[in-house]
């Protein structure tokens, strides 16, 4: 049978389904995109075009102060949560499949499989029973905890590609595991690690639930900062910030596919 019978572009209503699904994903962001440069504070009428809302937003103390957190929190538990990730992931790529590998498994992808509200309440009843006053650390092992997963899944994935022919190679060269991992199989795994701790950073800077639990003076996160906008209406101030936003998304979405890409070729 020809290809061209299993093409779905072919099917009856196939293309406007398509459409219709598409303009139903973004035409709300375009909206969102647009009414940032309305000049009016009503954002539902369009009266001009300025970007004096961008200069409004990028001048506002407690949203700067918020971004702040924001940043700061997603690089430390970026960080603390690509290492254990990437440590998970040698450990059971490379473990036998028997014993407590499956609950090994499990356990690193628990937080994927809870709802985040659960694990929230988890973290702040165990934060209560230890006594954890620190807001800034409350926070940042809480997003450390629920990114680590995100991070382990490029992670694994990209060492269930590899081959381990050159991890081999350098055992027979007499490399120490230590050298090996460092000089042949981190390099390789470069990209999985890349995409793993992109994630995880997209995933600390989007969280709003676990950051509204353990929301205290002074750790106010971007998310809940716009929430707290939003509850005293819309304004093209906040479409602004969600522009930016946006656009952040697309350029560490880009960066992490164009690593993805090389990463292929070179594989080829």
């Amino acid at each position: 049978m020809s290809d061209h019978a299993h093409d779905i572009r072919r099917y009856p209503g196939a293309r406007a389904l398509t459409v219709v699904f598409f303009l139903w994903l973004y035409l709300p962001i375009a909206v969102v995109i647009a009414f940032s440069f309305n000049q009016n504070r009503l954002v539902s009428v369009w009266t001009g075009f300025s970007t004096e809302w961008y200069a409004a937003a990028l001048a506002n103390a407690a949203l700067m102060d918020a971004l702040k957190v924001s940043l700061t929190v997603a690089v430390i538990a970026t960080t603390g949560a690509t290492a254990i990730a990437l440590m998970a992931a040698m450990v059971l790529s490379r473990a036998p499949r028997k014993g407590a590998y499956r609950l090994s498994e499990v356990v690193v992808n628990l937080p994927l499989m809870l709802p985040e509200i659960v694990v929230a309440v988890a973290v702040l009843i165990l934060f209560s029973q230890l006594g954890l006053a620190n807001g800034m650390l409350k926070l940042t092992l809480a997003h450390m905890a629920f990114c680590t997963p995100f991070a382990f899944l490029p992670i694994r994935a990209r060492l269930q590609g590899m081959s381990r022919d050159f991890e081999e190679a350098a055992q027979d060269l007499y490399a120490p595991p230590l050298t090996a991992f460092r000089r042949v199989t981190l390099p390789l795994i470069a990209p999985g690690v890349f995409a793993g701790a992109m994630l995880a950073f997209v995933m600390s800077m989007d969280d709003f639930i676990t950051s509204n639990m353990l929301n205290s003076g002074g750790t106010t996160t971007l998310p809940v900062y716009i929430f707290a906008l939003i509850k005293r209406g819309t304004t093209p101030e906040l479409n602004a910030i969600s522009t930016l936003l946006i656009l952040a998304s697309l350029v560490i979405a880009t960066i992490a596919l164009l690593a993805s890409a090389r990463a292929m070729r070179r594989d080829l």
